[in-house]
């Protein structure tokens, strides 16, 4: 099992990679935990008006998530690691993100590296995933209850396009964390108070 703790560890170092952070530091912008929401994420580096920066810190930690999966299917196979293990390196390269060993454990909430998680491992709920985000962000321009509704129906498209119970379980696993992390804006979209991104004329 030698081999599986090793690609478990890439997988983690592979997410503590904090796109939102080193974009920031290239772009020389203000380091995203320290200001606006404090999340190291690419809806907090939108708010700098950087849509570029934005738009990398978001195809970073997507395919941060999607690089870890391929990484593991290469390991399973050349190292005869069981089917499970991209299941696992999955898990790792999310908690790298939430929890990244080189930025102090200050990560951020994981939508976009969940999306490129579940985008390697099954492109049908993936898809699902994306076409959900944006339908309720196209409906009520609020980018966290449009992840929150994502997450949520996630293990749902996992049963119905998949159906297996591991893949089912980690779905369960990755929605639950990220519906843990975003506690704060579901407390701020009960109050009403969460910010809205506002069509531009």
């Amino acid at each position: 099992m030698t081999e599986l703790a090793l690609l478990l560890i890439a997988a983690y170092l592979i997410g503590s990679i904090s796109f939102a952070i080193v974009i920031s530091r290239l772009y020389g912008l203000p380091d995203p935990r320290g200001h606006g929401s404090g999340n190291p994420g690419a809806t907090n580096v939108l708010r700098t008006g950087r849509k570029s920066a934005a738009a990398l810190t978001l195809l970073g930690d997507a395919l941060k998530g999607v690089a870890a999966v391929l990484l593991a299917r290469w390991a399973s196979e050349a190292w005869g690691l069981p089917g499970y293990a991209p299941y696992l390196a999955a898990l790792a390269v999310f908690l790298g993100h939430l929890f990244p060993v080189f930025f102090g454990f200050q990560g951020g909430k994981g939508v976009a590296t969940a999306l490129g998680v579940l985008l390697a491992l099954n492109l049908g709920v993936g898809l699902a995933c994306a076409a959900t985000w944006l339908l309720m962000f196209a409906l009520t321009r609020v980018s966290s209850l449009s992840a929150l509704v994502a997450a949520a129906l996630a293990p749902l498209y996992g049963y119905w396009l998949v159906g297996g119970a591991a893949e089912t379980a980690l779905l369960v696993v990755l929605s639950a964390m990220v519906l843990a992390r975003h506690h704060g804006n579901i407390r701020r979209l009960i109050r009403g108070e969460e910010a809205v991104f506002k069509k531009r004329s």
